[in-house]
Parts: C-alpha cells; sequence; structure tokens
C-alpha cells in the first residue's frame, strides 16, 4: 500500500475486539480530516472475519486514499504483570505544528528514526521530545506521568502527538488529564507509556533527563522557570 492510514487493535476469545468502537470513530475522523474516502461500511465485519481461535490477536487495519482496507491478525502476547519498561529520550524530535501527526498513519519516519537511536537492550520504548523540549509521545505509546492522588498526566495535543484511543478512554474516564511534561517532570513520578492493544506498562525513565533536553530547556528547568 502507498499512503495509508492505520488502526492497530486487540481482539481476545470469548470478549471480541477491545474499543473497537473508538478505533473506527478515529478512522473515519481521520479518514475526513484527510480527503480519504471513508472506510467500507462492512469494515467491523470484515474485522470480525478475520480473527478466531483461542487466543488472543494483534489485528491491524490499513486503509488506503480510495478507502479499500486491508486487514492483517497475528497471535498477541500479552505483557506480564509486574513488567517494567525501559525508557529512554531521543534526539529526533516531533514537530509540533504538523497536523498529519495527529493521525495514525504509514508515515513513521521520525519515529522510526528515535527507535533506531536505541537498541532493544537499552530501551524498550524511546520518547520523543518537540522543538520546545516537551514530551510528545512514544514510538508506539502514549506517555503517562502519576500525580500523588493517583491521577495520571499526559501531554496535550498542542505538544504534537498521537491523540491515541487509550489515552482518549482515560481522560473520558477522568483518570488521566493532559498537562505539558518535560523530560525533568516525570524523573521522579510513577511513568506508564500505553496504548490500545498493550494497555498500560510501567516504565522507568533511563538516562539523565537535563541530557534530554536542549540547552537553553535544560538550562531553564535548572532554575525553576517552567510550567
Amino acid at each position: 500500500m502507498d499512503f495509508s492510514l492505520i488502526e492497530t487493535m486487540r481482539w481476545e476469545p470469548g470478549a471480541g475486539f477491545v474499543r473497537v468502537e473508538q478505533h473506527l470513530r478515529r478512522l473515519n475522523r481521520s479518514a475526513d480530516a484527510l480527503g480519504f474516502r471513508p472506510p467500507p461500511q462492512d469494515a467491523l465485519q470484515q474485522l470480525e472475519a478475520a480473527v478466531g481461535g483461542d487466543a488472543p490477536m494483534r489485528v491491524r487495519l490499513a486503509m488506503t486514499y480510495r478507502g479499500k482496507i486491508e486487514i492483517v491478525a497475528t497471535p498477541f502476547a500479552p505483557i506480564p504483570a509486574g513488567t517494567v519498561w525501559r525508557v529512554r529520550v531521543a534526539n529526533t524530535r516531533l514537530p509540533s505544528d504538523d497536523p498529519l501527526f495527529r493521525h495514525k498513519t504509514s508515515r513513521r519516519e521520525p519515529y522510526e528514526a528515535a527507535r533506531a537511536e536505541f537498541s532493544p537492550e537499552e530501551a524498550d520504548e524511546v520518547l520523543l521530545l518537540n522543538e520546545r523540549g516537551e514530551i510528545c509521545e512514544g514510538t508506539i505509546t502514549n506517555v503517562f506521568a502519576e500525580e500523588a492522588d493517583g491521577q495520571l498526566l499526559t501531554p496535550p495535543l498542542t505538544s504534537g502527538l498521537l491523540p491515541g484511543v487509550l489515552r482518549a478512554e482515560l481522560i473520558r474516564e477522568r483518570k488521566a488529564r493532559s498537562q505539558v511534561l518535560r523530560p525533568a517532570d516525570i524523573g521522579n513520578r510513577k511513568l506508564f507509556v500505553g496504548n490500545s492493544l498493550r494497555g498500560l506498562v510501567a516504565a522507568e525513565l533511563v538516562g539523565s533527563a537535563e541530557q534530554a533536553e536542549p540547552a537553553s530547556t535544560a538550562a531553564g528547568v535548572k532554575a525553576g522557570v517552567f510550567g
């Protein structure tokens, strides 16, 4: 396929698709915003025809500009309880003013460049900052930092990021709220990364927060000058 819209979701035996309505709504919104033809009316039926068996599945839907969809379902192993991902911050920046990155598409160059900065042994996930040194998102996840009362903080859309389906659900349920975050803000907080496929995954920031910031931003952090 050429440039396409993508949705990745989980299917579980007995329970079916997780958050499938939210995924299809996002697909429709992105199609409308980017000038794609709308998804076929039988998209859900095509999804259901692609799955089955007695084990969880990862289901990837890709849709072309003309509204044609391709579905690939593969076995999915849930992340074991107690897993903690090692997270590092990339030098690659994600432009906050590019609206295309607010849609899940096959345009993955910044995410692939950020992931390539570290080996799998060095990091389980890699975070991208924008040109202002604000946290945007991970290469495959949104970012969540826990406050003392258990409320989760997640970067706002103005920082430049994909509004993930899990992120939207947590905000809607008032378990999370958006707030500008920098690496220095998450160093001493309980950290999670997550998406609709994997759910929330506990994480720890590896490396110096100051090293991840632009020089001017890091100086501002040390002086206590950021909001």
